[in-house]
């Protein structure tokens, strides 16, 4: 298992960002050769000869941060094929390498949205490695744009029910089954444990979302955010025999003092990024001044 974190910076220096996944269509190898030996370094490359091989490729790998694809192919035109991948993958980056002088194709492509850029054979490889790295940093950005969103909209639907639960619950018994199923529905994990914290030790009170059960007295990621109150990251577990691969668990503290923990875990390693992570411990800020009300007014 690797060793918990919880700070971005250290989330990100843990895990640097990996390459960027590009895929290079040709039905001529020499040009599929040339195309992976000027990108290999710099990115993943997937290499398919035709537009129905690569469809296949993009099925089993999924998405891609940019498709470099020839235009005259024999069983599908790169237009076409890249017309094919836009529904399933609207963020990537589209590239064609033409030597075509007939362009009707590649403008209503362009004008369609369905093609980024384009560039004439016989192509210089700096130029068009420059067009690349142009084209997988937007892709970047796009992707950083539609997490923020998707993130915010959680918080902010999470942070709603938090309001809501907060109002109509008078017993901490009756509040945690609900905040539980909060988090698990809004931050996508595959299994959430919310379990309550009294003198820094686990009592009895908890609630459990997903298929899967585990003893949080015996986990040491809880254990230790009991003992630091310090949430404690997971991100990708070595042991073949542990079904999930991502692990956290987030301290719920109210002036230092541990009020709970959310176990929550994501079946696929890297599941989640610093940003989600702080989106979760501030949601889980938000719970432990909801339990400490809970608790102050279930006392008259």
């Amino acid at each position: 298992m690797s060793s918990p974190l919880f700070s971005a910076n250290k989330l990100n220096k843990a895990n640097p960002l990996p390459k960027p996944k590009i895929l290079v269509v040709d039905d001529e190898q020499d040009n599929l050769d040339l195309l992976y030996r000027t990108f290999r370094r710099e990115f993943v490359v997937f290499r398919a000869d035709s537009g129905l091989k690569a469809l296949e490729i993009l099925a089993k790998e999924g998405e891609m941060a940019a498709i470099i694809s020839d235009q005259r192919m024999p069983e599908m035109k790169g237009t076409e094929f890249l017309r094919r991948t836009v529904s399933d993958f609207p963020d990537t980056m589209r590239i064609v390498l033409t030597g075509y002088t007939d362009i009707t194709d590649l403008i209503d492509a362009i004008n369609s949205g369905q093609v980024h850029k384009y560039i004439t054979k016989p192509w210089e490889p700096d130029q068009l490695k420059s067009v690349v790295v142009e084209a997988t940093q937007n892709y970047d950005l796009l992707k950083q744009r539609s997490e923020e969103l998707s993130r915010s909209q959680a918080q902010n639907a999470l942070l709603s029910v938090i309001i809501e639960i907060t109002q109509s619950s008078h017993q901490l018994s009756n509040c945690v089954l609900p905040f539980a199923s909060a988090f698990w529905q809004n931050f996508g994990a595959d299994a959430v444990i919310l379990q309550l914290v009294e003198h820094s030790a686990l009592i009895d009170t908890q609630a459990i979302c997903g298929n899967s059960y585990w003893d949080l007295a015996t986990d040491p990621l809880v254990q230790t955010a009991i003992a630091t109150g310090q949430s404690q990251i997971c991100l990708n577990v070595d042991d073949p025999d542990q079904q999930y691969k991502t692990n956290i668990a987030i301290a719920i503290t109210f002036r230092e003092e541990v009020l709970g923990i959310f176990s929550m875990r994501w079946l696929s390693p890297n599941a989640i990024s610093s940003g989600d992570v702080t989106a979760i411990q501030q949601c889980a800020d938000e719970v432990a001044i909801a339990l400490t009300c809970i608790r102050f007014y279930a006392k008259f």
